[in-house]
């Protein structure tokens, strides 16, 4: 960047002075121009009066080197001419400036030598007795003029160039310097040019960005070596179970009338780890922004029924009452995510009662967003857990989580897969009352 900046400044102060000589020189130029013009014509004026006024006589002992002076009669022979003899000179009737004096009393012209790169002026004036007096000089073409004056030009270029290589080096590392000491780790507070402001404020956008990320990509790490553990964990009690069960049946340690409860017992561990496992990949789905699934209408109402009709044979030996109310509310949705929010939900609602209790599923359908809402009257969850009942594995009680074939996840998945569907949920519970479980879906 500093070899660009650098380049650039010497070529444009070179530019700017070589702009500067031709102007100069040319503004000069015409003006000298207009002074020798001017200075023609009153010469040739002077010149004028006295062959007026002398006649012949004033040609005698005049010495002018700087003026050719010609006299010319009304019909274009030369009557004088001070730098040729009037007799081998050709007829000048046919002059531009000879016509002009001769028509209008006065009249100029000028004509370019190109072999001696020079321009001759000329102005003539027409005396009373109708002869006419012609003045010419000599005057330098620019181009002469420039060749004239290479001498001093070139000296003055070459302490130009030198003074632009020295103005631009340090210029070009003075504009540099505050780029090179920028304060990348905390930008905004760069002190510096101010067209950098938008950059500096992204960059700060970006590391905040980044660093936002990076506590996250830190927790997600954090969530996944966690969820792990659980996963082992939860999946080692099972599996010793089935082990011991099976061990001790095949080992013949069983009484006869004793087998059909090891065999059972068996079955619920099994049935248990593929309900984890199940769960597990569910949640992995989540994860992913369960990617595959397909999205289309489905009427939650709908959903709901299903759900509470296959769930009311676990209700009814459980001794809890399940209900469902309210009306057709269509949302673009995946559908087996809501179905998991809705089997979930109710599942918990069930297992967590008590005898004799109720389950009441409702689906509303407001204008601006959609509502399903499970209320239960069963143990209530403490305040101290409310916050963390939506956490993988968490379990309030977990004796009777266990007993009652919980996996710990379900929620989980009620969360995540309320997230997909930009869903709010809200959760209220007294203990020993019941909990209300309300998620709002935008329309």
């Amino acid at each position: 960047m500093t070899k660009r900046i650098f380049h650039s400044i010497c070529f444009v102060a070179l530019g700017v002075f070589l702009a500067s000589v031709v102007l100069f020189m040319g503004v000069l130029y015409d003006y000298f121009s207009g002074v020798q013009k001017e200075q023609l014509r009153t010469q040739t004026e002077l010149t004028a009066k006295a062959v007026s006024d002398e006649g012949i006589k004033y040609f005698d002992g005049l010495n002018e080197q700087a003026y050719r002076i010609t006299w010319i009669d009304a019909d274009g022979h030369v009557l004088y001419d001070n730098q040729s003899s009037a007799d081998e000179m050709e007829n000048h009737l046919e002059r531009e400036e000879i016509k002009e004096a001769l028509s209008s009393g006065t009249g100029e012209s000028s004509r370019y030598s190109v072999t001696l790169m020079e321009r001759s002026l000329y102005y003539a004036k027409k005396l009373p007795d109708g002869t006419v007096i012609r003045l010419s000089v000599l005057q330098n073409t620019l181009l002469t003029l420039l060749l004239g004056m290479l001498h001093p030009i070139s000296m003055i270029f070459i302490c130009a160039v030198v003074f632009a290589l020295v103005f631009a080096m340090r210029l070009a590392k003075k504009i540099v310097a505050p780029l090179n000491s920028l304060n990348l780790e905390e930008p905004l507070s760069n002190e510096g040019y101010d067209e950098l402001s938008p950059l500096l404020r992204r960059i700060d956008a970006q590391q905040r960005q980044i660093r936002q990320q990076n506590d996250e990509l830190k927790q997600n790490e954090r969530l996944r070596r966690e969820f792990t553990a659980n996963v082992s964990h939860e999946l080692k009690t099972p599996l010793h179970t089935i082990a011991g069960c099976a061990e001790l049946l095949s080992n013949n340690m069983v009484k006869e009338e004793d087998k059909a409860d090891f065999i059972a017992r068996i079955n619920t561990e099994a049935q248990r780890m593929i309900a984890l496992v199940e769960d597990i990949i569910g949640l992995s789905q989540l994860d992913e922004g369960a990617a595959g699934m397909k999205r289309e209408d489905v009427d939650l109402y709908e959903l709901a029924s299903d759900e509470v009709k296959a769930l009311s044979q676990a209700a009814q030996k459980a001794q809890v009452e399940i209900t469902l109310s309210g009306e057709s509310a269509v949302i673009y949705g995946i559908p087996r995510l809501l179905q998991s929010i809705i089997h979930n939900l109710c599942d918990n609602a069930i297992k967590y009662n008590r005898a004799g209790g109720t389950v009441t599923v409702s689906v509303k359908n407001n204008r601006d967003f959609l509502m399903l809402v499970v209320t239960d009257t069963g143990i209530g969850i403490p305040p101290e857990h409310q916050e963390h009942v939506f956490e993988r594995f968490y379990r309030v009680d977990k004796s009777r989580s266990k007993e009652l074939g919980g996996t710990g996840l379900g929620l989980s998945i009620v969360k995540h897969a309320a997230r997909l569907h930009d869903a709010e949920i809200k959760l209220n519970s007294d203990v020993n009352k019941g909990t209300t479980v309300t998620i709002i879906f935008p329309k």
